[in-house]
């Protein structure tokens, strides 16, 4: 029983990650602050106690780092340019699309679902459903062998 504890309470923890990233990210994109001063910020968040704080780091930080190359892959799997899109699902699929890409320690449906799940929250009206269909074409090409494509 302690296992499966141990693993719903990682799962809270990153669900709690990924809140914070959609706003931290949002927040990159539309006030420009270094992503070091936004992460100071949202870790003084009453909401960052149950987040886990070095999963929201590692994105924060590779995400910003990594924008452009995000963008470009988001590119081939979107038929809105990046640059036009929402800042939240924007940010919500960045999110995603790393995950997809360097966690293999995440299985795809929960990466997507997550996704799906924060749009419905803070997207667009039917912001969810594009952010669906878009992650997964992406999972079809960055994880076949969980897909089955």
């Amino acid at each position: 029983m302690g296992r499966e504890s141990d693993v719903r309470a990682l799962a809270r923890a990153r669900r709690a990650a990924r809140k914070l990233l959609a706003q931290a990210l949002y927040q990159l994109q539309v006030g420009g602050q270094p992503w070091q001063d936004i992460h100071h910020q949202y870790l003084t968040e009453p909401d960052a106690a149950g987040a886990d704080a070095a999963f929201f780091k590692e994105l924060l930080m590779r995400i910003a780092d990594d924008r452009a190359a995000l963008d470009e892959r988001l590119a081939r799997y979107s038929d809105i340019e990046p640059a036009r899109l929402d800042p939240i699902e924007h940010g919500i699929l960045w999110v995603a699309l790393y995950e997809l890409e360097h966690r293999p320690d995440v299985p795809y449906r929960v990466a997507i679902s997550e996704a799906v799940e924060l749009a419905k929250r803070f997207g667009a009206t039917d912001g969810h459903k594009y952010v669906n269909a878009v992650l997964d074409r992406a999972a079809v090409e960055l994880r076949p062998h969980e897909h089955g494509g």
